[in-house]
């Protein structure tokens, strides 16, 4: 029986190289599943919850308006009513009017058979009219009640109520010693939230305002004392004008440094997480004049 024979030259195996390419495959494949996990979380800059918030606070926004417009008709249609019901009462006053005239003794209506006739034709007439008047009020009735069936439907329940907005860090992290205060910037108005206490201060955005208004001016000359605070100005969706007269008032006339965070939708501003990074200053005098910018020349004496 024949035998196998041995070879007489050392084989070459191919097992360590590709168990090395395998794991060398599996690291990759691990690492790039890890940073599409980390992307799915993120969107723009703001997490699931913000944009599901977002997304609320434009259909609530939307509903408001929808409801605006339904609002304007009916006041409309309900104007429309009464001069309806105006123009009905007087030609029902004409008709009485006529009916007393034509009700006369019978020497006086054979006098004036010619006016009785005309009478009558207004008389006609009038019924022609009122008629067409109460038609026109029960339609505008069942349309008012329609416009005031969707105002209902579309009203905003009293109990779902717009979730607050919370304010994060930035990922990059703050300094134990820095100092941060905040200023709300809306529509044709900023609020500093808190710098000397629990209440809030709220003043014009125009620029004349901004410039005069003395506690706003007290409040950038304390700031300004410290020179690693923070005026991080909290914009919402209508507050780029006010954004840009506070915090220019700040950076050219006091050199602070300032901060821009857009704030989405309308809810209440949450601050808790900036607790430890908040600063305090004394509270504005009573009645104070504004007080010049740090810089700013004294005017010249008047002459005696």
């Amino acid at each position: 029986m024949a035998q196998r024979r041995e070879s007489s030259e050392g084989e070459v195996s191919l097992f360590p190289f590709l168990s090395i390419l395998a794991c060398l495959i599996g690291a990759l494949v691990l690492m790039i599943v890890v940073l599409v996990i980390a992307q799915v979380g993120k969107a723009e800059g703001r997490s699931a919850e913000d944009i599901r918030r977002a997304q609320e606070y434009q259909k609530m926004k939307k509903e408001i308006q929808e409801r605006k417009e339904l609002d304007v008709v009916l006041k409309e249609k309900l104007a429309e009513l009464e001069e309806l019901q105006k123009k009905a009462e007087e030609k029902e006053q004409q008709y009485v009017k006529l009916r007393k005239l034509l009700s006369s003794s019978k020497e006086m209506q054979e006098a004036n058979l010619k006016i009785s006739q005309q009478l009558q034709k207004q008389l006609d007439d009038l019924m022609t009219e009122i008629d067409g008047l109460k038609f026109q009020q029960e339609e505008t009735k069942k349309l008012i009640a329609t416009l005031t069936a969707e105002l209902k439907k579309r009203q905003v329940p009293p109990d779902k109520k717009i979730p607050p907005v919370v304010v994060q860090p930035s990922g990059g992290g703050m300094a134990e010693d820095q100092k941060v205060y905040f200023v709300e910037a809306t529509g044709g108005a900023l609020k500093i939230l808190g710098a000397w206490g629990a209440e809030d201060y709220r003043l014009s955005a125009q620029a004349e305002v901004v410039v005069a208004d003395a506690v706003f001016n007290h409040f950038l000359l304390e700031v300004a004392k410290n020179p690693k605070a923070l005026i991080l100005f909290l914009v919402r969706d209508d507050g780029a004008g006010a954004y840009n007269n506070g915090a220019g008032r700040a950076e050219t006339d006091y050199k602070i440094r300032t901060g821009k965070l857009p704030i989405p939708g309308r809810g209440v501003l949450d601050l808790a997480m900036f607790d430890k990074f908040r600063g305090k200053i004394p509270p504005p005098p009573a009645a104070a004049p504004a007080p010049p910018a740090p810089g700013t020349p004294k005017p010249p004496a008047a002459a005696k």
